[in-house]
């Protein structure tokens, strides 16, 4: 056990014992207090981890320059399709359960808006839209 679980267990045998001698009455701020101090460890933890990996990415494109549809391959696609079908069966559940049919239509249009935008950017013509330096068939 590491440092920080030690601290934690510690702190969690100093409620229990507090808990015994202030009786039941104190029992529900006391159980708050310790579970704050557990939610600003893992608060702690995961902005560390967070800016770790932040630092991380903002390193790799600085090394690599490269253009977002230079890393997109097949299966970063597939992925992302998977992840955000995954991802809309919670979703859905929560938007028809919370408010019902119009709950459930703004999830499935937020869905299908960003799966939208990551087809239009990995494929740019995809929608129509054409690349630069193309005559648009316009006259000045």
């Amino acid at each position: 056990m590491d440092a920080r679980g030690t601290d934690l267990k510690k702190e969690l045998d100093a409620t229990l014992q507090a808990r015994r001698e202030l009786g039941e009455e104190y029992e529900s701020a006391l159980v708050d207090s310790f579970l704050e101090k557990v939610d600003q460890r893992i608060d702690g933890s995961v902005e560390r981890l967070v800016r770790r990996q932040l630092a991380e990415q903002q390193m790799t494109v600085a090394r690599n320059a490269r253009t977002p549809k230079a890393t997109d391959t097949w299966g970063e696609r597939f992925g992302f399709g998977i992840v955000s079908l995954v991802l809309a069966v919670p979703l859905s559940a929560i938007g028809g359960g919370v408010a019902k049919l119009p709950g459930l239509l703004v999830v499935w249009a937020g869905i299908v808006g960003i799966n939208v935008v990551q087809a239009a950017r990995t494929h740019p013509g995809l929608f129509g839209r054409r690349g630069p330096g193309r005559d648009s068939g316009w006259e000045d």
